[in-house]
């Protein structure tokens, strides 16, 4: 059997007002659509609540057994879509998201510009993390959208790809390779090289893509992070393979980027979101933002030239 809240409520409203009139205005309803929902609530039940004269309205004796009941439940309800009414507010006014740190350090800046027009009162969070830190924190609902490399890591959960960014070499502007047009892995062997830690998704693209070669590469230094891998480069301890945009984002003057060849490396950057769960409305609008950004102006590949 169905609950019928409207008609409790009825009820609770005439039991507390003593008035069909009053509780027909308190509840912004006719006194006919008042009578109606009493009438199928009692239908329902098979007994009758109320004995109502032309004078007054009393309870029955079932009513009477109702009342503390019946307001029991709708106090609990209330209670309830307050506390989830206070949670849906408290997620419009505040949204987390994860994004990998060359993004958010040159594209994130202008995209919440324009996000902060329409949503000033918005506070926002971004957890500018590792590829793979972005996914356990998309998976835990720590944040409702990430940005980040695709890879099969995230294949239980939804991906919609941005754009793809080409892996370069960082080498310092003294070196000799740093006046060729491009240069192959074969190239960097004997070479001392900054490898970046297993935490990146970048050091597994690399070594999925030179399979046993990566083994004759010398790498004589590992670094977590990117930027500690671009300031070693520039202190002439050895180059560093990275992602375009990381090295242009850096500003790293005494640094040129090289094409590296045969094999090229290149990685797809897109949004990361949890399968069957809707993002808020403030996290939507972002994400749509971010979407256009890239659809209206392609990632610029700024390759730095000797």
């Amino acid at each position: 059997m169905r609950v019928d809240f409207l008609g409790l409520e009825a009820f609770l409203c005439i039991a507390d007002r003593g008035s069909f009139h009053r509780a027909a205005a308190h509840l912004n309803l006719s006194q006919t659509a008042l009578s109606h929902r009493m009438k199928k609530l009692e239908d329902d039940l098979g007994l009758k609540l109320l004995a109502r004269t032309t004078r007054q309205v009393t309870l029955t004796p079932t009513g009477v057994e109702l009342l503390p009941k019946a307001r029991r439940i709708m106090e609990e309800i209330t209670d309830s879509f307050e506390q989830l009414r206070r949670r849906g507010k408290e997620r419009q006014e505040h949204i987390s998201i994860a994004c990998l740190p060359t993004v958010a350090s040159i594209y994130l800046p202008h995209i919440l510009g324009g996000f902060l027009e329409d949503y000033r009162d918005v506070r926002v969070r971004i957890l500018d993390h590792s590829a793979s830190e972005i996914i356990d924190h998309v998976r835990a609902g720590d944040v409702e959208f990430g940005i980040s490399i695709v890879s099969s890591m995230a294949m239980d959960l939804d991906i919609m790809p941005l754009f793809k960014e080409s892996f370069v070499l960082a080498c310092p502007k003294t070196h000799p390779l740093a006046k060729d047009s491009s240069v192959t892995w074969q190239d960097l062997e004997g070479e001392p090289l900054i490898r970046v830690g297993t935490l990146t998704g970048n050091r597994i693209l690399i070594d999925d893509a030179l399979g046993s070669r990566r083994e004759t590469l010398l790498w004589r230094y590992e670094v977590r992070h990117i930027a500690t891998a671009i300031n070693m480069v520039q202190a002439g301890l050895g180059m560093t393979v990275l992602p375009e945009f990381a090295l242009a984002a850096s500003r790293a003057t005494d640094v040129v980027a090289i094409p590296i060849r045969n094999p090229s490396v290149v990685r797809t950057i897109g949004i990361i979101t949890r399968k069957g769960i809707p993002l808020s409305p403030p996290a939507e609008a972002l994400c749509a933002l971010v979407q256009r950004e890239f659809r209206q102006e392609k990632p610029v590949r700024k390759v730095h030239k000797p």
